[in-house]
């Protein structure tokens, strides 16, 4: 138990470090682009450091969530507090939503609009370095997500991506309006397209994250696996009643063990703790198993 308590402080120290400087990114970054913006002429440029900005609530999310899902278990939390990670990453995934949404409807309600000012170079600039600066952040924090297995790190770096991505069609604005000024609606269609990759990378967000707080159970053959190993213990004679849940990131088990009926309470307590401890170490990201014990009647 200590040693997993060592793991998981560990991890949650990986998770602030690299969210934190993805706050400070987005601040800088936000700010660059809004005065980039402004001062280049170009409200899309503007607008997308506004976007910037709002990354910082993810952020701010993932930093204060992680001091919570990573306590240990309570008295009112007697299973601890990993649904608290998965909270978090629906709340990723919705705001995912609106920004798509958000960006979605502009795109639509501007369609086809002109302007009489062409933008700056440097509103041109401060596009590409966001392009490039958030997809290092996503990629960073895709990875250390996966390494740790967070659904919050990387529901985070999508939110990275969106912003990555919706700076793409604000470039590719200012260079088309720089060469046909009369030519305004590239930037729309650029951005409706985005909005729905983002869209996508928040319904598989989302989604997981939802089927986790409903307690669906694992796919049929992790719980076939689940099975055979408690059936590979000496004493086991038969599995039955294996029932599994997703929580925080990994699973818990609750099964039933048939031995023979002969047997001691002490033999049969053994017999449950090694279950338990084969779960534990072979299954798939098994954090507890509950294991009740039942005579084995020929």
């Amino acid at each position: 138990m200590e040693q997993e308590m060592c793991s998981i402080n560990s991890s949650v120290k990986i998770v602030k470090k690299v969210t934190l400087w993805g706050l400070v990114v987005n601040i800088v970054l936000s700010a660059l682009k809004m005065l980039a913006g402004y001062f280049g002429n170009s409200q899309a440029v503007f607008a997308d450091g506004i976007h910037s900005a709002s990354d910082s609530i993810t952020d701010v999310a993932v930093i204060v969530g992680s001091t919570y899902w990573s306590a240990p278990p309570d008295d009112d939390h007697p299973y601890g507090h990993g649904r608290i990670e998965t909270a978090v990453t629906v709340f990723i995934g919705v705001l995912l939503v609106a920004v798509a949404l958000g960006m979605g409807y502009n795109a639509v309600v501007s369609f086809g609009e002109k302007s009489d000012s062409v933008p700056g170079m440097i509103a041109f600039v401060a596009a590409v370095v966001s392009i490039i600066i958030k997809e290092i952040l996503y990629r960073w924090n895709d990875s250390v997500g996966k390494k740790i297995k967070s659904s919050a790190m990387l529901a985070n770096a999508w939110h990275h991506r969106s912003d990555a991505m919706s700076s793409i069609p604000v470039a590719v604005a200012v260079i088309v309006s720089k060469i046909y000024p009369g030519i305004g609606y590239v930037d729309n269609i650029g951005a409706i397209i985005v909005c729905l990759f983002i869209l996508h990378a928040a319904y598989k967000i989302s989604w997981k994250a939802l089927r986790e707080l409903t307690d669906v159970s694992v796919e049929k053959d992790v719980c076939n696996l689940l099975e055979s190993l408690a059936l590979s213990v000496e004493g086991v004679d038969d599995v039955h009643k294996c029932r599994t849940r997703f929580f925080g990131n990994g699973i818990q088990v609750d099964l039933h063990i048939l031995v023979n009926p002969e047997f001691t309470v002490r033999e049969g307590h053994d017999i449950s703790r090694k279950v338990r401890r084969k779960l534990v170490e072979n299954g798939p990201d098994v954090l507890d198993v509950i294991v009740h014990l039942e005579p084995y009647e020929t």
